[in-house]
């Protein structure tokens, strides 16, 4: 392998994590606002759910360290170990690479909480777990700002999809369902 076949290997790899990533997180987010609902999910139920959106988020942040990891051995990337530490100080695009070092920073913060979420405590679980919320339009605005691929008819297209999905989730989740005996608000469930 040559020198230039190693540095597109790191490029692909970073833009190829970073797009899965953000598929991941939005997949995990919607499976969040869905077990939260308290409502069944056809085919998958409530243990099911719970675990595809683990799963789905985990491996998201798997992807994440894998896109930071492949940028920042990248020499076309530039990328600098302070710019993974601290947003925004960055030379290329400092606003949307922050962006992207404010997600990670709440990444490593929601994945050491969930990690023991048993010693933290539900309460303290559930606040830093609203930092999904946070999280996920944070990566969406740096891919769309720093993506190389932001541009392209593909990119939008998932984009849009992915916005389309959270709405529509959200929506679904704030509104009422008939049960067949009337409309009902669903109450929150404990996490």
């Amino acid at each position: 392998m040559t020198h230039a076949d190693l540095v597109s290997a790191l490029w692909a790899s970073g833009r190829g994590t970073g797009v899965v990533a953000l598929v991941l997180f939005t997949v995990a987010l919607v499976l969040g606002i869905v077990a939260r609902s308290g409502r069944r999910v056809p085919g998958l139920g409530r243990f099911g759910t719970s675990d595809l959106h683990r799963t789905a988020a985990l491996t998201g942040t798997g992807l994440v360290a894998v896109h930071v990891g492949t940028l920042l051995f990248d020499p076309y990337a530039q990328l600098e170990v302070v710019d993974l530490l601290f947003p925004f100080l960055a030379a290329y695009r400092p606003l949307w690479l922050g962006l992207g070092t404010l997600t990670l920073d709440l990444i490593a913060l929601v994945t050491i909480v969930s990690l023991l979420r048993h010693r933290v405590g539900p309460r303290a679980f559930r606040v830093v777990h609203w930092a999904t919320y946070l999280l996920w339009p944070t990566a969406l605005l740096h891919a769309l700002g720093a993506g190389t691929d932001a541009a392209t008819p593909w990119f939008r297209a998932l984009a849009v999809a992915c916005v389309a999905a959270v709405v529509t989730t959200v929506g679904w989740r704030l509104a009422p369902s008939y049960d067949g005996r009337g409309w009902t608000r669903h109450p929150r469930r404990a996490a």
